[in-house]
């Protein structure tokens, strides 16, 4: 999932502050932008464990346009985080769909880093859409 972060330098102090505005509490402060951006990838990680320890729904990434008005005087950026370690053990289920469908799936699998089976390639299109 697409989630927009926004860097702010700390008046005062030579710290930048990244927070995750669909993840609230998600925050961290770092001495330059680089670590700031490293360290965030951890709150994250933390702030989706806990989501799914507790039994909370992982929060949809919006827009960065959704959150101009609360966030002003910011750089935006976006983070890709893989969000399935969050949603709970995998289940087996059988799905039918048409062969050229399938054919179609597997070729977009064997020619892309980002998904490395067919379930990983429907359960992205799936989260895709229930994102919609």
């Amino acid at each position: 999932m697409k989630y927009p972060i926004a860097l702010k330098k700390v008046i005062g102090v030579e710290q930048y502050k990244v927070s995750v505005p669909d993840l609230p509490g998600c925050e961290c402060n770092g001495d330059n932008v680089d670590v700031s951006l490293s360290k965030i990838n951890d709150s994250i990680a933390t702030h989706l464990s806990i989501l799914a320890e507790y039994g909370e729904a992982i929060p949809h990434a919006t827009t960065i346009e959704h959150h101009l008005d609360k966030y002003p005087n910011v750089i935006w950026g976006i983070i890709d985080i893989d969000i399935t370690p969050y949603l709970g053990k995998s289940h087996k289920i059988n799905v039918t769909l048409p062969e050229l469908l399938i054919k179609q799936i597997d070729d977009r699998v064997s020619k892309s880093s980002a998904y490395k089976t067919r379930s990983g390639f429907i359960a992205s299109a799936c989260m895709s859409e229930l994102n919609r």
